[in-house]
């Protein structure tokens, strides 16, 4: 899909591409229609798979509301999420993710520079780690094959759904944006954190399927 880089400084890409995979779907983010687009949506996938009780449904519909309204208030370029209903041992078993691309800038006076910020993530990441019980993050640097340099960082994080917390499994990539002081961050999470490492594959799937439109942009 290819989608425009929005207010953006001379010189700097003016779009992008991000790839994904087939039984993904793109989430509305327009207030005026994404919540009925997301129950139609929601109500479809799940007579794919084993019945659901009501009370299940509903509460799918809401958690996907609630990420694309929380995705629509931070700005986002777009999003997309995939949904699968398959056989558990114990009962039908949800399967769900999400990836938002948002777009944030680094203030006047803060270092824009990518180790920098991976850097402070990596503080940010471990402070915040400390005295919950959750495995601690991990923060990396990488170079992905059509942009370049880029940082990645993993970690469990409580989620408070409906006043209890859910363990949600994340990744989130910081994407430099070439002549500029912004970054495009591909933020995806999955409450499957049992199966984080194989979600874990998908993101970065997705991730490494991202380019600028600008050839000379592209950090090769």
């Amino acid at each position: 899909m290819t989608q425009p880089v929005t207010e953006r400084p001379e010189g700097a890409p003016s779009g992008y591409k991000l790839l994904f995979p087939t039984s993904w779907w793109h989430l509305d983010l327009d207030p005026s229609t994404r919540d009925a687009s997301i129950r139609r949506k929601v109500e479809a996938e799940v007579k794919n798979g084993p019945q659901l009780s009501r009370e299940q449904v509903d509460d799918l519909i809401r958690s996907t509301r609630r990420t694309a309204r929380d995705a629509h208030a931070q700005g986002a370029l777009q999003a997309s999420g995939m949904l699968r209903i398959i056989n558990g041992g114990n009962g039908p078993l949800v399967l769900s993710a999400t990836t938002v691309l948002l777009r944030v800038s680094v203030p006047e006076g803060e270092s824009e520079d990518l180790a920098d910020m991976v850097v402070a993530a990596g503080i940010q990441v471990g402070t915040e780690a400390e005295g919950t019980g959750l495995p601690p993050g991990e923060v990396e640097l990488l170079d992905l094959p059509l942009v370049g340099a880029v940082g990645r960082i993993t970690r469990i994080e409580d989620v408070d759904i409906k006043g209890r917390r859910v363990p949600t499994a994340m990744r989130h990539t910081l994407i430099p944006v070439p002549n500029s002081r912004d970054y495009l961050v591909l933020a995806s999470s999955t409450p499957n954190v049992n199966l984080a490492e194989q979600f874990y594959e998908v993101f970065d799937a997705i991730a490494e399927s991202f380019r600028f439109d600008d050839p000379e942009n592209n950090g090769k």
